[in-house]
């Protein structure tokens, strides 16, 4: 008995110490919960970029509200970095080596090189019946910079196929509500007419308070015409902050392998009470950008109002016209003379005497040899700074 005693008393201290050892084993011995296996084993994910519905690419998401001081100052940001990007990584820094000093000798000449030998300059020719002319050559023109002659002109060509690059920038404020259906058509029957596929790019931006890309650069003319028709009027007006968006964030930004005609088409009242920016400041940004402006005052009035003189002011200072229709039908005829206009105009490249690289506003006069001739052109354009 005591016998039998003994080996109860044994068997349960043995059940009792397994059971503690089993209580007291390490976590990591336990499997983990499907979820936690999951996130272990797959990378965090990012934020999604911008949806491409929206028309504008992600980097340029926040440029679509209306420009700020921060804004402006990315147009001065380094070709190598896109402008809103963040700097690199300190450790990628020091990884990278140190380019020798000859080497960067070399490559701050070609750079000025490239940026002081060369002015373009893409302009327009009438006779005294507001014909275009379109036979002229290069002996046929005088070039003025800063007033005076150009040490050089470098090449001259009569520009009719030159590819475009078009921004159709529509004022969709409560202002122009009534004849807001009309203008729409008139703008879908100007990019059917006048952008070719694979040749010519296109966008489409709508504006009140804020301006809104409803089709980004595209040679697809079914595309533009709905991101024209699906504007809807309402709100204030930020016309300003519209044509500053549109040649810094789109046109000025654009990539492309050879020489284009860069151009604005506005359509609008010419009233501004939203802007963050203002009527000079957008003037140069499409200087900069060597944007061409054309105005289509949707007044209607033909007498001259307040909107109609800033339109005419922003399309003198670059280069552009300012229609002013006398009825809505007159829409439609402005859009056709400008489609004639892209396809009747010169480009001229030259070097500039005395130039310096002091970031100042740098006048430019083209004179036609032969009376009675009228040359239009951007009025001038700012120098780089050092």
């Amino acid at each position: 008995m005591t016998f039998r005693r003994i080996l109860f008393v044994l068997g349960s201290l043995l059940l009792l110490l397994a059971a503690i050892h089993a209580q007291s084993g390490s976590p990591d011995e336990l499997p983990s919960a499907p979820s936690a296996a999951k996130q272990q084993t797959q990378p965090q994910k990012t934020a999604p970029p911008a949806s491409p519905a929206s028309g504008t690419p992600p980097s340029e998401a926040p440029a679509a509200q209306a420009p700020s001081d921060s804004a402006k100052t990315a147009v001065n940001t380094p070709t190598g970095q896109p402008a809103g990007s963040a700097p690199p990584d300190a450790s990628a820094k020091a990884n990278k080596p140190e380019p020798d000093k000859a080497s960067q000798e070399d490559e701050s000449v070609s750079t000025i090189r490239r940026t002081v030998n060369e002015v373009n300059v893409v302009f327009t020719v009438t006779d005294k019946h507001g014909h275009y002319v379109k036979d002229l050559k290069k002996n046929d023109f005088k070039i003025l910079d800063d007033a005076k002659p150009a040490e050089e002109i470098r090449s001259f060509r009569a520009e009719t196929d030159l590819p475009l690059e078009v921004g159709l920038l529509i004022d969709a404020s409560n202002s122009v509500r009534d004849r807001f259906k009309f203008e729409q058509e008139s703008a879908v029957e100007f990019l059917n007419q006048t952008i070719r596929r694979k040749y010519d790019q296109a966008f489409v931006v709508g504006f009140d308070v804020t301006p809104e890309v409803t089709q980004d650069f595209t040679d697809n003319t079914e595309a533009l015409s709905m991101g024209v028709r699906v504007l809807r009027p309402g709100g204030g007006t930020a016309l300003y902050d519209a044509l500053y968006f549109a040649c810094r964030d789109k046109l000025l930004k654009s990539q492309h392998t050879g020489p284009v005609r860069k151009a604005v088409i506005l359509l609008s009242d010419g009233d501004d009470n939203q802007s963050h920016v203002t009527r000079e400041e957008s003037i140069e940004m499409a200087q900069r950008a060597e944007v061409v402006v054309y105005t289509i005052s949707t007044n209607l009035s033909g007498s001259g109002s307040h909107g109609d003189k800033i339109l005419q002011r922003i399309a003198d200072a670059t280069g552009g016209r300012a229609y002013v229709p006398f009825q809505l039908t007159d829409v439609a005829n402005a859009f056709a003379a400008i489609q004639e206009e892209l396809r009747s105009q010169y480009a001229i490249s030259y070097k500039p005497a005395e130039f310096k690289l002091d970031g100042r506003y740098r006048t430019i006069e083209i004179l036609a040899q032969e009376k009675g001739l009228h040359v239009r052109s951007r009025r001038g354009y700012y120098a780089p700074s050092q």
